[in-house]
């Protein structure tokens, strides 16, 4: 039981309203993280916002904390103003110039234009770096194209993984055997969110979910259901939302996925 709360803490706490609403202010250049504590809630008692926080303390998004994490309130003197824009003064008026006569008209002479260069053909793609050898083999979340690889931006913020399109009630299934971390609703940006650690320090995530079918403390085998395709989080259309993370710290999916024809 201690080490399941201590995951959920480590990857994604569970709001407590009731505790949360009574902490007032964060006053100090430090602050240690709480059970009950967000890093919405954390950033809003500092007065800043969660993009600031997360690069003072080089936690990136969705913002993943754990109980007994310090954490620093960033320098204010680090944040640039923008100087006021003085009202432009305004342009003299120019003098009327003399009157010139007018020159006489040439034909211009035809010059031949210089054939136009080649375009350059586009870099190669570089080589995809090598999976570690200790990582988890994986399988396909769920069936649907990539639209959206790891490090696109999304709402302005770089992806730390992938997004797959899919239809809705498909099934979503574990990338490979673990044991269920967190199961429920993220309420930021990725709603529906299931986390399975897979050992190591290996953790997979699935977000934008619609109906899950296993619970925290779950032990699943690989490919087995564990959600259906829906649309929760700040998704228009149904997607599956896909992490490879080591000891938090984003990989990208597509290096250990196996390819696909």
């Amino acid at each position: 039981m201690k080490r399941l709360l201590a995951a959920v803490a480590l990857l994604l706490a569970t709001p407590l309203v009731a505790q949360t609403a009574a902490r007032g202010p964060i006053v100090a250049w430090s602050y240690t993280v709480q059970a009950g504590d967000t890093f919405a809630d954390i950033a809003r008692r500092w007065g800043v916002d969660m993009a600031t926080l997360g690069a003072a303390n080089d936690i990136p998004s969705p913002y993943v904390i754990r109980i007994g994490q310090v954490l620093k309130r960033p320098d204010p003197r680090s944040v640039s103003k923008v100087a006021p824009v003085a009202a432009p003064s305004p342009a003299p008026t120019p003098a009327p110039a003399p009157k010139l006569p007018a020159p006489p008209v040439t034909t211009p002479k035809a010059v031949a234009r210089p054939a136009p260069s080649p375009r350059p053909a586009p870099p190669l793609r570089p080589p995809l770096a090598p999976r570690e050898s200790d990582a988890p083999k994986l399988q396909w979340p769920t069936e649907g194209a990539v639209v959206t690889h790891f490090g696109e931006r999304v709402s302005g913020i770089p992806s730390n993984g992938i997004d797959l399109a899919a239809l809705y009630g498909t099934k979503v299934r574990a990338a490979a055997a673990g044991t269920v971390l967190y199961a429920g609703k993220e309420p930021e940006r990725f709603g529906q969110l299931i986390l399975i650690d897979h050992g190591g320090g290996f953790v997979s995530a699935y977000a934008y979910l619609g109906t899950m079918t296993v619970k925290e403390g779950d032990k699943v085998t690989a490919f087995e259901r564990i959600a259906l395709v829906g649309r929760s989080g700040e998704v228009q259309r149904p997607t599956v939302h896909f992490e490879l993370r080591r000891n938090n710290v984003p990989r990208d999916p597509e290096l250990y996925l196996p390819p696909r024809l």
